[in-house]
């Protein structure tokens, strides 16, 4: 191999070419990567920092349900409750309003009963005085007096 002027000028080109490389090339991309590199690293921290904001609020959210379910649960239970009582309440009324009514039927039916008396005795003694005329018009007979007591019998 002998060394001559071609391969002296190729090294100097390769030193130049080195040269611009590391001074106006590399630069640049090195500060690209590290640029990329900072924003890959950026995106992680910041999914970490989601990833522990959502467990947090995850959390927040099962203690938000479970403080709605005993809220919903409690507000059930009070209404189950007010409605029994209201059922109660009703029951009450009714049997109170029944018991009045009956009364006043009975009391109804026994002034009925004392009127329907009182208009049967009315009868009676009209009757009665009626078969004493019919009795003292006629002659004093036993057997016409039995004829006019069953006629008498007969109309009551």
């Amino acid at each position: 191999m002998s060394i001559n002027a071609t391969l002296i000028i190729q090294m100097i080109v390769f030193a130049i070419l080195v040269w611009f490389t590391m001074r106006f090339v590399w630069p640049p991309i090195t500060a690209a990567l590290d640029e990329r590199a900072k924003k890959i690293a950026d995106g992680l921290s910041a999914a970490d920092k989601a990833k522990t904001e959502l467990a947090a609020a995850n959390t927040r959210v099962e203690q938000q349900l479970a403080a709605a379910r005993d809220d919903a649960a409690k507000r059930l239970a009070d209404a189950e409750r007010l409605a029994q009582q209201m059922v109660e309440d009703a029951k009450s009324r009714a049997s109170e309003e029944g018991a009045k009514i009956v009364a006043a039927a009975r009391a109804e039916a026994e002034q009925e009963s004392v009127k329907a008396r009182e208009v049967l005795r009315e009868q009676v003694a009209g009757l009665a005085v009626k078969g004493a005329e019919a009795i003292l018009r006629r002659e004093v007979n036993a057997g016409v007096h039995a004829e006019l007591l069953g006629r008498l019998k007969a109309e009551l």
